[in-house]
């Protein structure tokens, strides 16, 4: 039996979610999932699930960063007397992380010495995205030495993006020896979404087109054609595209050097292993429906009739209504469904109605009650009777996605 643990690490919180798998089938179990959060906005807080065993909101005292969120997590599922598969850390066999920036790297890879000084010049690419994770990796090479620890990359499902689409138009020389172009992100969660959505469907995954919105503190938009990636909002860096809880999404790429002169100077959140410009730290910390409201939280924004959430509110369903419209075109119609996922994309209704409503001349139609019902299937159909395209919920889950992958090939 393999016990695998699916790490997500962001710049706030850690997640972990366990999982055992046994050769007699595809799919692993989970047994427990752990997150620590509030890392960047203290108290730090421990919640904890396994079964009907549940901890919330418990408070994580001398937790300060990933590295001590990992030790701490780690510590409790080892302890954690109801879970019977795991009695030491020797009982982990493999350990999935999430990273966002793989660059190159078209699938999963374990990670070695190689592979990690890689990703650390990759780090130079996204300071914002890699640097968190890596951390995680190094504590976990150091705390769990017998397991293998397997690099999972947000990028990697969209290496089918066609030439013409992720080429920026700029000097080429200079673009290849700096690995400049569009890579695409969110590919975890797009991987799952894309299979869920063809079993739903009752199709293969290879037949099945569609759009799909991941919409969450950070949001993008995919075009999904036979399976297969064909353009992502998204861009060098998370950066580009749609607008996010703190993000800018597209902007003129002159309106930093209008908005500061010091753009181009070291952010003061810069530290000697990850180098921030003052205009990284604007447009992805900065920025989004926090500098338009105050607020990162959506559901305030959306229920809300203050003039600036509405402005907000508005803002984000039309940069999210402007993909769908190209990608239905880059798709040639061919469509089988639009799909809302993420935190965002499950459960604000009424950005679903609103789009939805704004895309009626492309087939696209909502059932008002439907859309009203709690998400509680893995995929929702909230689309309207007689309705050309489909418009579906799906509930998507990277921590699961990269369980499921290690657990069919194994690695």
């Amino acid at each position: 039996m393999a016990v695998i643990l699916s790490i997500n690490s962001g710049s706030s919180s850690v997640k972990v979610s366990i999982y055992k798998h046994s050769s007699t089938s595809e799919i692993p179990a989970q047994l427990a999932e752990a997150q620590i959060s509030g890392l960047t906005a203290p108290p730090v807080k421990l919640a904890y699930t396994r079964g009907s065993e549940r901890i919330k909101g418990q408070e994580a005292i001398g937790v300060k960063s990933n590295e001590d969120a990992c030790g701490r997590i780690l510590s409790h599922i080892v302890d954690d007397k109801g879970l019977a598969e795991i009695s030491s850390r020797d009982d982990i066999t493999h350990v999935c992380h999430r990273v966002v920036h793989g660059g190159d790297y078209p699938n999963a890879h374990i990670i070695d010495q190689e592979t990690y000084h890689h990703l650390q010049d990759l780090t130079d690419l996204a300071p914002l995205h890699n640097a968190s994770a890596l951390a995680i990796v190094k504590a976990c090479i150091k705390a769990l030495p017998n397991a293998k620890n397997i690099a999972y990359f947000d990028s990697s499902f969209h290496v089918t993006i066609p030439q013409a689409v992720r080429t920026y138009a700029i000097d080429q020389s200079i673009a290849e020896l700096n690995g400049l172009r569009k890579y695409g992100f969110h590919g975890i969660s797009y991987a799952y979404i894309t299979r869920t959505v063809a079993e739903f469907l009752g199709k293969k995954q290879e037949d099945t087109s569609i759009i799909a919105l991941h919409l969450g503190s950070g949001a993008s938009a995919c075009a999904i054609q036979n399976g297969k990636s064909v353009d992502n909002s998204m861009g060098l860096t998370p950066l580009a595209g749609l607008p996010g809880a703190t993000r800018s999404g597209d902007v003129d790429p002159s309106l930093i050097f209008h908005f500061t002169h010091d753009a181009g100077k070291p952010s003061p959140s810069s530290t000697k292993e990850m180098h921030i410009s003052t205009a990284e730290d604007i447009l992805n910390k900065q920025s989004g429906w926090k500098a338009l409201t105050g607020t990162t939280d959506f559901g305030t924004i959306a229920s809300s009739e203050d003039p600036k959430c509405k402005l907000a509110f508005d803002l984000f369903a039309d940069r999210i209504t402007g993909f769908v419209g190209s990608y239905y075109v880059k798709l040639g119609g061919k469509v089988d469904a639009l799909v809302f996922a993420g935190g965002i994309g499950e459960r604000a209704a009424r950005l679903r109605n609103t789009v939805v409503e704004r895309c009626q001349c492309l087939g696209f139609a909502i059932d008002s009650t439907k859309n009203e019902k709690d998400i509680l299937d893995m995929v929702q159909d909230v689309s309207k009777d007689g309705a050309t395209h489909k418009t579906l919920v799906c509930q998507t889950d990277e921590q699961f996605e990269m369980a499921r992958q290690c657990a069919v090939n194994m690695i």
